[in-house]
């Protein structure tokens, strides 16, 4: 017998809740959510063991956050609906705004280094001085990307620093907002005298206030 009248209400919402309460499954989701993937693919840009993230997948997909279709031999996992999306941006901003020690490991893993904001960032897409680099893998870039990005893989990035101009103002993104991926390629460029900074919340931080 339940213990209050609404429980089996209170049951079915825990379902949500009980799936996001991994940090496999919610990097699962982040990572899905620049593109679909075969479970393969999704265990190495996940940096998850494949028996792992086959695992966790059957999870997400009995909560509706993850669904599948098959091409061939193949079956490709991608989130649900752009809700799905919306959905972790807003729990991330929020315990981003009430956990000091999500903060101080953001901070701890990513740095200080100031970035540019989405709104920023729109602002200045037409201004020639500003060039936008994507440096996520170029098959992510294919999926999608910032209105007139450059690719520019972080592994290619040294050996192709010369095919940037000496004086733009250098915007550099990469999946998420926990990805660390573009603040490295920061890094890199400030190092050789460019002028650069990260995308706040990566191309996620981006499509999501789109």
């Amino acid at each position: 017998m339940s213990e209050f009248p609404e429980e089996p209400i209170y049951q079915q919402l825990a379902r949500v809740s009980k799936a996001l309460a991994s940090p496999v499954r919610l990097r699962l989701l982040d990572v899905l959510d620049q593109r679909e993937r075969t479970v393969e693919e999704l265990a190495a840009a996940a940096g998850v063991a494949l028996k792992n993230t086959s695992a966790q997948l059957q999870q997400l997909r009995a909560a509706h956050l993850v669904t599948s279709r098959r091409d061939g031999p193949r079956v490709y996992y991608r989130l649900a609906d752009e809700r799905v999306s919306r959905f972790l941006g807003e729990l991330q901003g929020f315990a981003h705004d009430r956990l000091a020690e999500l903060r101080d490991a953001v901070r701890d893993r990513l740095g200080t280094m100031e970035g540019v904001t989405a709104g920023e960032l729109a602002d200045r897409l037409t201004d020639p001085a500003t060039l936008v680099l994507d440096v996520r893998p170029a098959a992510d870039y294919a999926a999608g990307h910032v209105p007139g990005a450059i690719s520019m893989p972080l592994a290619e990035l040294r050996e192709r620093l010369a095919e940037l101009p000496r004086d733009a103002s250098i915007v550099a993104y990469c999946g998420g907002p926990y990805c660390v991926v573009s603040p490295e390629a920061v890094r890199v460029l400030r190092e050789h005298g460019f002028d650069a900074r990260p995308l706040d919340g990566g191309y996620l931080g981006w499509r999501r206030g789109m």
